[in-house]
């Protein structure tokens, strides 16, 4: 096995760093791992992180300090030049000034300064030109390669040695921004069977690579490249994001990205109406009670997020409504028919399962359509459900309280300015609705986790609240009767009363008696 050459430099200036190595059937050829470029970095930082100066000494005892003079190129990345042999030696070994500091400092350990690493590819002693990566932190990678492989692989490589009639004995790269992954990707030049070395990486380690590869022009080592961010899976959202910003950075340089971008993007120009109506019907329809409720969960959720940039589909939201509605309408008329045998009894607890399902279906509905702000005909149409609300009458509470749960979902509504029915809709929908949630109220806080009373409560009461003072009398009379007997089994509509009581009774008398009579003889008929 080959050993690591580094650059022979002034005694006391360089301290030598072992380098990992991998050796592979083609030949030798070694990477840094990301410790050596990294350590290098800090101690180069350290190194020009300016020293509290110590308090000068009694005597007059001066010390000779040794800077480093560090080579700042201003060009840009992968700009190159050549340089002799004379100069890569010098290059090697760090320029040393004397200066007579006034005060006393300390002087820089030999370890702390930066270091030089020279790295050989193929079989040992058989390179014949070298390439010098100077990087923005100052320290210096000594590559010894091989011209013709350079040339074979890289269209920048084989562009700068191809131009000069002498054969070039030394290439620098000035201004590397990423030295490691650029030592990495010359070294995949050395190598026959690409993916295996790529199977090693991570998503992010090869996007670093594919940077290098396309600013060499390594093709083969690009579709290597290409050919592992298809197959890999992308680890969240900012990894996905990383991805395809790269990769549309090549789109235009005719490398065939299309199989990539396919992961994210398909050919329709927009989301099809259809896959949303089929994803909600496959939800409405499923048997299995925990993965239902999961996936309406995240439905909504994703409905919730992504409102603006989803098409338009309350045509089919509501055709689903109907064709619930017209089922849970069915189990009510089949659970009210008289039994005719004991072995109805079975039946009777499906079709009780059944009315807890479209009613939890035509919840799950109105809260998408709430969201969408497009819920005013489903309060229509469930106010015109008289039928249905005299089945509900006929049935136990235990198997009908699923239904109050859409009621008291629509009150919510309307009290939160989520859906604006006409005042007539508002007045049917109490009319026929109303008290068939105060006969369910009691189940409703013990048999629906989602109930929550001091909601629903307001949801009502602002409902009522919107109506003509006659209207809310006469609803807040009749609730008043039902309170007096059932209590907290009963809504507590307290705030809605105390508004109604002070429209009826307080502001007429502290208005001053030239508006009240005003205001009565706008009233009064004529």
């Amino acid at each position: 096995m080959a050993e690591i050459r580094l650059a022979r430099v002034e005694q006391g200036q360089t301290k030598i760093k072992s380098v990992p190595i991998a050796v592979t059937p083609e030949g030798f050829w070694c990477c840094p791992s990301p410790a050596v470029f990294q350590k290098s970095i800090k101690v180069q930082n350290s190194v020009n992180k300016p020293r509290p100066s110590s308090p000068p000494h009694k005597s007059n005892f001066q010390k000779r300090q040794i800077p480093v003079t560090e080579k700042r190129p201003t060009s840009t990345p992968l700009r190159s030049g050549v340089v002799s042999e004379n100069q890569s030696a010098a290059a090697d070994t760090p320029a040393v000034s004397a200066a007579v500091a006034p005060e006393r400092t300390s002087r820089p350990k030999t370890d702390h300064l930066p270091r030089k690493v020279s790295i050989e590819f193929g079989e040992p002693g058989t390179s014949d030109m070298k390439v010098i990566l100077l990087g923005k932190q100052g320290f210096c990678v000594k590559l010894s390669v091989h011209r013709n492989v350079l040339v074979e692989n890289s269209s920048f490589f084989a562009k700068k040695l191809l131009e000069e009639e002498d054969a070039l004995p030394c290439l620098q790269i000035d201004d590397c921004e990423d030295a490691e992954i650029y030592v990495e990707t010359v070294g995949l030049m050395y190598c026959k069977d690409m993916k295996q070395r790529m199977i090693k990486q991570s998503v992010p380690r090869v996007l670093r690579i594919l940077k290098v590869a396309e600013a060499l022009g390594f093709n083969q080592c690009i579709h290597s490249c290409m050919q592992y961010l298809e197959a890999v899976p992308w680890v969240g959202e900012d990894e996905e994001e990383k991805v395809v910003s790269s990769i549309l950075r090549l789109q235009g340089e005719g490398i065939g990205v299309t199989p990539i971008l396919k992961r994210v993007s398909s050919n329709a120009s927009a989301p099809s109406k259809d896959t949303l109506s089929q994803i909600m019907d496959m939800v409405l329809k499923s048997n299995e009670e925990r993965g239902r409720r999961e996936m309406k969960s995240i439905v909504l959720k994703l409905l919730r997020e992504n409102n603006g940039s989803l098409p338009s589909c309350n045509d089919a939201i509501y055709n689903s409504c109907r064709s619930c509605l017209n089922a849970l309408v069915s189990c009510f008329k089949q659970a009210t028919e008289p039994e005719s045998d004991d072995s109805t009894i079975a039946g009777k607890e499906t079709l009780v399962k059944q009315i807890a399902l479209e009613s939890d279906n035509l919840t799950w509905l109105l809260e998408i359509l709430a969201d969408r702000q497009a819920a005013d005909d489903f309060a229509i149409m469930w106010a015109c459900q008289q039928e249905l609300a005299i089945f509900h009458g006929k049935l136990p509470v235990m198997s009908r309280y699923h239904v109050s749960c859409i009621t008291a979902r629509l009150f919510v509504g309307i009290g939160r300015g989520q859906l604006l029915p006409s005042k007539e809709t508002r007045q049917m929908l109490l009319k026929t609705w109303l008290q068939p949630l105060i006969n369910d109220y009691s189940w409703l806080q013990h048999g629906c986790r989602s109930f929550d009373r001091k909601v629903v409560e307001e949801g009502i009461g602002r409902t009522i609240l919107t109506l003509p003072l006659e209207d809310q009398q006469s609803i807040l009379l009749s609730w008043l009767g039902s309170f007096l007997k059932a209590g907290d089994n009963c809504p507590n509509l307290q705030r809605a009363f105390e508004v109604w009581w002070r429209r009826t009774f307080v502001r007429p008398y502290v208005e001053s008696q030239g508006n009240s009579l005003h205001i009565d003889s706008l009233i009064a008929p004529k």
